[in-house]
């Protein structure tokens, strides 16, 4: 899978009580949002996993969007 990144993306994600909170701007928006697109062209079980040492904000909590069908 083809994992590209708009320059100036800026993404973190938090845990607030039971929800997930992703914060993003214009870039990292659009960045996760072709990212998704793209993942939804792999097989079942494909998956992206985000944290702070790959493409979030420090602090950031690790996320892992997968697909299941």
């Amino acid at each position: 899978m083809d994992i590209k990144w708009v320059n100036g993306s800026e993404i973190s994600v938090r845990v607030d009580r039971d929800a997930v909170v992703i914060s993003a701007n214009r870039e990292g928006l659009i960045s996760l949002a072709g990212q998704m697109a793209a993942l939804a062209n792999e097989e079942t079980g494909s998956h992206i996993h985000y944290d702070e040492n790959n493409a979030l904000e420090t602090g950031s909590a690790e996320l892992v969007v997968e697909r299941i069908s």
